[in-house]
């Protein structure tokens, strides 16, 4: 766990990068199908950004990497029905809403940005010209992450 999660639980800290196969799972089988295509390029996603986000992030997502395709392979083989599979990662996005409140707020609000996103790319694998960079309407449908409570942070300015 990096320092910057450190006001957590290695419990509550395992939820937030479980969070990240939940997404995965969430959008890419948006449709009823998951393809191979929409968890690689998720993989990619994870991997790149243990590398280009802000610091407070990054090793995080290296964190994430370590196990990334263990946890969607379990979450596949577990939630295979659709419906079932929604209402289970409802529920355990959900439940980091209290986590999230936890984290110092620009960090809380900078990761919650990040999962969005993370989202948003996932949704274009699978789309568009060559399967990129188009978001199909199942998965527009769930891009919010509704059951997220968005956290802000404003930067105050210098007086």
């Amino acid at each position: 766990m990096t320092e910057y999660f450190k006001v957590l639980s290695d419990s509550e800290y395992d939820q937030l990068k479980d969070a990240i196969s939940l997404i995965t799972i969430y959008i890419a089988g948006a449709d009823g199908e998951i393809v191979e295509d929409e968890t690689n390029w998720a993989k990619k996603i994870a991997k790149i950004r243990s590398y280009t986000l802000p610091e407070s992030l990054k090793e995080f997502y290296l964190d994430v990497g370590v196990d990334f395709q263990d946890r969607i392979d379990n979450y596949m083989k577990t939630l295979s029905n659709m419906q079932t599979r929604n209402n289970t990662v409802s529920e355990k996005l959900t439940a980091l809403n209290p986590i999230l409140a936890k984290l110092p707020p620009k960090l809380g609000a900078t990761l919650y940005g990040s999962l969005k996103t993370f989202a948003k790319h996932v949704a274009k694998a699978s789309g568009g010209f060559l399967g990129f960079f188009a978001i199909g309407p199942a998965e527009a449908a769930l891009l919010d992450l509704e059951m997220i409570t968005p956290i802000v942070w404003v930067e105050e300015e210098e007086a």
